[in-house]
């Protein structure tokens, strides 16, 4: 399991979401005109803004200092001319280093939902020599604007620098707990209206070597918690091929990454999408792996996905980021409202990562309790229940499980739970990856929006 959702370690996203997907996406999901009518409301009225910069008019529409945009099969932003020098010294390796660097900041995004909490993520390419930071600043529904709050520093390996959240921000109205911004008292009606990013890429001075970002977005979210969530009808039978991994079976394994395998929900997850998608791994990559160790790739996953700061592999627009380093692969965090969403996505022939916390009792087959797990949601069955690829399994052949849909969909969606001493915690609220083609079909591409993704 991960640690990446215990609530001494991070806010867990406090939202759930009530909307259910507009039809058309699920050939299988016919209905009358009232239930249609009713889930395009729901859709309308998703309490979920997403807003991705990706394409070569996004990229030439911020405002640069050093950076250019290039235009291609994959638009992006590459270093230019770089607008300067500067040292970092990185907390966890204490050393300091001169790097070139150029930045980019997004237009202001009026949220369409005024938000209690914000998670961005980014794609991107940074070679040797090469690294990035991300940063948000937003402006409150009373007006003031928060600081420029840094949402990581990433790259994909872990030689120049290594990659970071930063903890101990806060003015006073809001918080970055690892990978999410959020409202200190949201009760108070306080809410983020509006925000910009601002990207910064560094490269060694003189190198000519660049990062390239190919995407940067941010989803901003506000329900209200609950206990349970409204039940969805079932609407879809059908199961995807999608490789079987499980964390159990690397328990011990480079414990210098979150304690070994048995923290590693999260990589484990990514990588069996990844690869569901034609994402290999080369022997040259897995050389530092010990030979003797099954699924090598999995160890790789947790090496390259783990935060120094946090100290896991949890971090989910880290686990993103990996993802989309992969050829033709580009991924985000986002919220789903519903099973019916998972549906959608299932119809368009795109798994899902999902995220939730439950006691042992709660979810029938399991065998154990979390305060939060990551697993692979691969299909539905006739009945409409849950099948999912539980990396906390104790073999890879064992790792396909059926969950009831009920007792999975409360889990997953609710945003308040008892734990086993009665104490009431936070539940994970309908956190999702999602990965897919950098060129989705018209399907995919219709499922994703309707889901709030593009």
């Amino acid at each position: 399991m991960s640690r990446a959702e215990q609530p001494s370690r991070r806010t867990l996203l406090t939202a759930a979401i009530a909307a259910a997907v507009a039809g058309g996406a699920v050939p299988a999901m016919a209905g009358t005109a009232t239930a249609v009518e009713d889930r395009d409301k729901a859709a309308a009225a998703r309490p979920v803004d997403n807003r991705a910069w990706t394409t070569y008019t996004d990229w030439r529409g911020g405002t640069a200092h050093g950076t250019r945009a290039v235009a291609g099969a994959r638009p992006g932003l590459v270093i230019g001319t770089a607008a300067g020098t500067t040292d970092y010294t990185d907390p966890h390796t204490g050393r300091t280093a001169t790097w070139e660097y150029g930045t980019w900041t997004s237009p202001v995004h009026r949220l369409s939902v005024p938000a209690t909490e914000v998670i961005a993520s980014w794609n991107a390419h940074t070679p040797a020599g090469t690294w990035l930071q991300t940063e948000l600043q937003g402006t409150y529904s009373d007006g003031t604007d928060t600081p420029w709050y840094v949402m990581g520093r990433w790259a994909a390996g872990d030689e120049d620098i290594r990659r970071t959240s930063v903890d101990d921000q806060s003015d006073g109205k809001s918080s970055i707990w690892t990978d999410t911004f959020a409202v200190d008292e949201p009760a108070s009606g306080l809410r983020l209206v509006s925000y910009r990013l601002r990207l910064t890429l560094y490269r060694r001075p003189g190198s000519g070597t660049t990062p390239k970002v190919w995407r940067v977005g941010a989803m901003g979210s506000d329900v209200p918690d609950r206990f349970t969530v409204p039940a969805s009808t079932p609407g879809l039978a059908r199961e995807l091929t999608v490789p079987r991994y499980s964390q159990e079976i690397h328990k011990g394994q480079y414990p210098e990454y979150d304690n070994g395998g048995e923290a590693w929900c999260s990589p484990t997850s990514s990588q069996m999408i990844i690869e569901y998608w034609g994402g290999r791994l080369t022997e040259e990559q897995l050389s530092w792996v010990d030979p003797s160790y099954a699924d090598p790739q999995i160890c790789h996953a947790a090496r390259y996905t783990y935060d120094y700061q946090y100290a896991g592999c949890g971090n989910w627009p880290f686990n993103a980021a990996y993802a989309a380093t992969f050829d033709g692969l580009q991924g985000v965090v986002t919220r789903l409202g519903s099973l019916t969403d998972l549906e959608t996505l299932i119809a368009a022939g795109i798994p899902a990562i999902t995220s939730q916390s439950f006691l042992k009792t709660e979810l029938t087959g399991a065998g154990y309790g979390t305060s939060g797990h990551l697993m692979t949601v691969i299909g539905f069955t006739a009945d409409g229940d849950v099948i999912a690829n539980d990396p906390a399994s104790p073999s890879d052949e064992a790792v396909r499980r059926v969950y009831l849909r009920r007792e999975f969909e409360n889990i997953w969606l609710r945003t308040k739970r008892y734990n086993a001493s009665g104490k009431v915690v936070s539940g994970t609220g309908g956190v999702c990856y999602l990965y897919f083609p950098a060129h989705p079909s018209p399907l995919q591409r219709k499922a994703l929006a309707a889901v709030g993704v593009r």
